[in-house]
């Protein structure tokens, strides 16, 4: 007769929580740089949570930029993994004013991307209409001084949605007026 197998539940934040308290700093300081040299995603944001290096945004940028404008066009796009980057960025250090840079950013690289290649897929622009909303949710949440810069860039983004078709620019104008916003012709 085989022995059954035991059903062990997926470990969580709780059992590793359990486990750090045995750690000693020697211990807990070793760990977090192998987690540091594990990937280039735990380096951005350990370099972001502490405010390390340039701009803390350069990375998730970098990121935003290679999956929804690649500088190849025969480069896989990835909406999944350019939203990702704001996901990442939210996690290290979640700055409003951060939130509204990338998403921002986010929808200018759509259009760097359209102006040099046709894109056929409702998904890509759906995707765009929504990071759109949340740019704008962004913008329109941080106070008055800061918001200018950032609606002129979403105004352009709006302004340029108007010609790509799939109703991305009566989108983009009925978003814009939901939140208050003059110009929606």
């Amino acid at each position: 007769m085989a022995a059954k197998k035991t059903s062990e539940a997926t470990p969580s934040w709780i059992d590793i929580k359990a486990r750090l308290a045995d750690f000693d700093r020697a211990g807990l300081l070793g760990l977090v740089q192998d987690l540091y040299a594990a990937s280039k995603d735990n380096k951005a944001f350990l370099h972001t949570r502490f405010g390390l290096g340039g701009d803390p945004l350069e990375p998730y940028k970098d990121v935003i930029s290679r999956w929804i404008s690649p500088a190849d066009y025969r480069n896989p796009i990835s909406v999944s993994k350019a939203r990702k980057a704001i996901s990442d960025y939210r996690k290290a250090l979640g700055q409003p004013n951060g939130l509204a840079e990338l998403t921002v950013f986010y929808c200018e690289e759509v259009f760097d991307f359209l102006s040099r290649c046709g894109m056929d897929d409702e998904g890509f622009y759906d995707a765009l209409m929504r990071m759109f909303e949340q740019a704008l949710k962004y913008v329109t949440a941080l106070p008055a001084v800061q918001q200018t810069a950032f609606l002129a860039r979403l105004d352009r983004v709006r302004q340029l949605g108007r010609d790509v078709g799939w109703g991305v620019g009566d989108d983009f104008d009925h978003v814009w007026s939901e939140a208050g916003l003059a110009g929606a012709e």
